[in-house]
């Protein structure tokens, strides 16, 4: 995938001859971008610089570093991020402290959120909820912390909405698992859909990056189905719980979760993508 991105992005980047490539977060896409841009000489401007979960076995991790080393301007959402990029060597003029662009959008959006069509059509009631989402090839691929997940979540004493990722539905029915019977599966939601369920759920239990800061934003506390994070600022708030894969840890982080608010961002001010276009500007007339 990241070998037939590579291929196709040079042949974009050759036509339009761009002063910046601009890449985002940890997908191979991200990584496809950089390595282009930097074989052609062209500026790489990294935006989310700096995370680390420091497990190597997680593809995210492979393309974040190997995004930042190539390249000439990172973007970091956090302090720690920043204290990451200088324990690796990384010169400071390179890196610019700006907050997080999902922040900026949280802001943006968040009062235009919608129901999801079909919920209630699909047996859900008004009533205090765990919003779920499991994705990761580490809790997918391996069926011992699959079985683990869904038995957590059915212990966990409240009705749970799954927005089902494919990969997900695809290892439950390989593997013909059950679903406990508080666990309504739904079908992925688009944003705004996402942003209604994260806001009105009581707490949200997801192995997701993205997920565990919009649930922040949302003031909704997140048990996250890892071992480790990248967002390591919200579990020093103890707004989010590190639980893996154990069921009884699951269970009991739902049950003590407690919705929060007045907890001061970590994130920036909301701002992050109008600095991001001055630093770039800047640097293009420098």
């Amino acid at each position: 995938m990241t070998g037939r991105q590579l291929e196709a992005i040079e042949e974009v980047l050759l036509q339009e001859k761009p002063d910046w490539v601009l890449v985002y977060g940890d997908t191979n896409s991200t990584l496809a971008g950089a390595l282009a841009a930097a074989k052609l000489h062209i500026p790489v401007a990294h935006v989310e610089a700096g995370l680390r979960s420091f497990n190597r076995k997680m593809p995210e991790e492979i393309n974040r570093v190997l995004a930042d080393h190539a390249s000439n301007l990172l973007f970091t959402p956090t302090e720690s991020a920043q204290e990451n990029l200088a324990r690796e060597g990384i010169e400071c003029d390179k890196v610019i402290p700006v907050g997080d662009v999902m922040y900026d959008v949280a802001l943006y959006y968040r009062d235009k959120a919608l129901m999801p069509k079909g919920l209630i059509e699909n047996g859900w009631v008004a009533q205090p909820f765990v919003l779920a989402t499991v994705h990761r090839a580490e809790n997918t691929d391996d069926e011992g912390r699959l079985m683990q997940i869904l038995e957590g979540l059915g212990g966990c004493g409240l009705p749970v909405i799954l927005p089902l990722h494919p990969r997900t539905r695809g290892s439950i029915q390989a593997r013909g698992l059950g679903i406990p019977e508080n666990i309504l599966i739904i079908d992925p939601v688009g944003y705004l859909e996402m942003i209604w369920l994260e806001v009105n759920s009581s707490v949200i239990a997801t192995d997701s990056g993205g997920v565990q800061k919009e649930a922040f934003f949302s003031g909704t506390p997140c048990v996250t189905l890892r071992d480790e994070t990248e967002w390591v600022e919200l579990v020093h708030l103890g707004v989010n719980v590190l639980v893996g894969a154990d069921a009884g840890k699951i269970s009991a982080a739902i049950k003590s979760s407690k919705k929060f608010d007045g907890v001061e961002s970590p994130y920036g001010d909301g701002h992050a993508a109008e600095k991001i276009v001055r630093a770039l500007v800047a640097s293009r007339g420098s």
